[in-house]
């Protein structure tokens, strides 16, 4: 049976470019994916915790210091 993986949104090849940068030699795609879904799933509760502080703030749009203290608090 084939192995079902789930769909990023993030490109494989940006992901093997970071770990390449933070000292890595190879890359397998089966790590870059893992990779991939980890941050994919950090950035996800990072971008949930800046929409609610936007809305506490009475704004609608997203700024960059709501991504900053989303990002320090989880």
């Amino acid at each position: 049976m084939a192995k079902v993986t789930p769909m990023v949104e993030i490109p494989l090849a940006t992901v093997d470019r970071l770990m390449r940068k933070a000292g890595a030699k190879r890359v397998s795609e089966d790590a870059a994916r893992a990779m991939a879904e980890v941050v994919e799933e950090r950035a996800l509760v990072i971008a949930a915790a800046a929409v609610k502080l936007a809305e506490h703030a009475g704004r609608r749009t997203v700024r960059d210091v709501d991504v900053r203290l989303a990002a320090k608090g989880s």
